[in-house]
């Protein structure tokens, strides 16, 4: 039985419960990599595969749009706003669909709050992976953050629950 409000929904909650701890866990990290490292440095964990470092990125993925941080939280914002009065068609109402909704919307306020701080104006990245090649170039993966990879987890999550239902088997009833 379903509360008189949606948004009070035991599936609504789980979303949000989710969302809010992917945001904490998103903000504590950032916080942690502007205590610590000074814009552009890095600090080496793995030699030759991984680096904690300092980037910020008014772009998007890839730093595509690179210099349109205002633009880009307007599309963060309306992808919420829509993302959040559609759930229902993201299977909402069981439990891998609130998952995914919940790293969703967790990563796009993530991402979304460094880019209206007025101290950050940019999303800070630091989790840098690579490849050391013979001669010294590096063949890296952009940097990223945790509202990046709940982002990229929860879409792929949404990719494959509909994959599953477009492949189900369909229940025939014959008729007599």
């Amino acid at each position: 039985m379903s509360a008189a409000n949606p948004i009070f929904e035991k599936s609504t909650r789980r979303i949000f419960a989710l969302a809010l701890f992917i945001f904490a866990l998103d903000q504590l990290t950032k916080w942690f990599v502007l205590q610590c490292i000074p814009a552009g440095d890095e600090v080496i964990v793995i030699p030759g595969f991984f680096n904690l470092v300092h980037r910020d990125n008014t772009g998007a993925a890839w730093s595509l749009f690179t210099g349109n941080n205002a633009v880009l939280a307007i599309i963060a914002l309306v992808a919420l706003v829509m993302l959040f009065l559609a759930r229902r068609y993201f299977h909402s109402d069981r439990l891998t669909g609130q998952l995914a909704l919940g790293l969703i919307f967790g990563g796009i306020i993530g991402n979304l709050t460094d880019r209206l701080l007025p101290d950050r104006h940019a999303v800070v990245d630091f989790l840098y992976f690579y490849l050391q090649q013979r001669g010294g170039r590096e063949l890296g993966f952009p940097a990223f953050n945790v509202a990046d990879s709940a982002i990229c987890t929860g879409v792929t999550l949404i990719f494959l629950i509909t994959w599953k239902n477009e492949h189900a088997p369909k229940n025939v009833t014959s008729g007599a």
